[in-house]
């Protein structure tokens, strides 16, 4: 079955490019070039997949990002040219799934759009239905829901992914690159900082201590056997 992407990009041309890498690849895709048009677009195909620039006329893509995802969760890749920490946490904080800075290298985008749709694919089947508790964190891995306290925390599905990757393996300590293709699916030096926004995005949403810092090695869940 064939998958539809949706391109949100008001640059004609670097819409026009991945549109036809992305075809060539396999995909149906559609595009939009400002904010309104591509919610418009998302609401008429339910795309199996969105890439979303930030920058858009009409309303941003953070806010295209926001009312989409409001609507139909979808898996969301957020092209940003400006590289910025504060766009990458709020995209984060919205529904994006992952983030490309500009220029980026259209196989690296093919990439990333194939490890996100496998690993959407793979949630959606389903898993154990234990609820992994930490602290005061519930993770319901069957529902894919997280309960802090008594309060419900809406989180991303690469950040549910993330979470309960570590609370799976608790007090086992990754490096960033190995968090990348376990959770990420794929294997890219640059990516690195991807883990780190999703690591910021889960201490805002469930607490500072939720994810611990080895420094020098990596991230964990829990107490680790030692720390260098």
């Amino acid at each position: 079955m064939r998958r539809t992407i949706a391109v949100i990009e008001d640059e004609a041309t670097i819409a026009a490019a991945v549109a036809a890498r992305l075809r060539g690849e396999g995909f149906d895709v559609e595009t939009a070039a400002d904010g309104p048009s591509g919610v418009d677009l998302c609401r008429r195909i339910k795309p199996d997949l969105v890439v979303l620039d930030v920058m858009l006329p009409g309303f941003d893509g953070l806010e295209v990002c926001r009312r989409i995802q409001g609507e139909r969760p979808v898996p969301v890749i957020m092209l940003t040219a400006r590289d910025a920490e504060t766009d990458v946490l709020i995209g984060l904080g919205v529904g994006a799934d992952d983030y490309i800075t500009k220029p980026f290298s259209p196989r690296e985008l093919v990439a990333r759009i194939k490890a996100l749709l496998r690993r959407s694919e793979q949630s959606g089947k389903g898993g154990d239905d234990a609820v992994i508790r930490h602290e005061d964190v519930a993770i319901d891995r069957a529902g894919r829901r997280v309960r802090r306290g008594e309060e419900t925390v809406h989180l991303t599905p690469t950040e549910f992914d993330l979470l309960v990757h570590l609370a799976i393996n608790k007090g086992e300590v990754f490096a960033r690159e190995e968090l990348l293709g376990d959770v990420w699916g794929y294997a890219d030096p640059y990516g690195v900082r991807t883990v780190d926004s999703h690591v910021r995005a889960l201490r805002k949403k469930l607490g500072p201590g939720i994810v611990r810092t080895v420094h020098g090695v990596g991230y964990a869940l829990g107490e680790v056997d030692s720390e260098p």
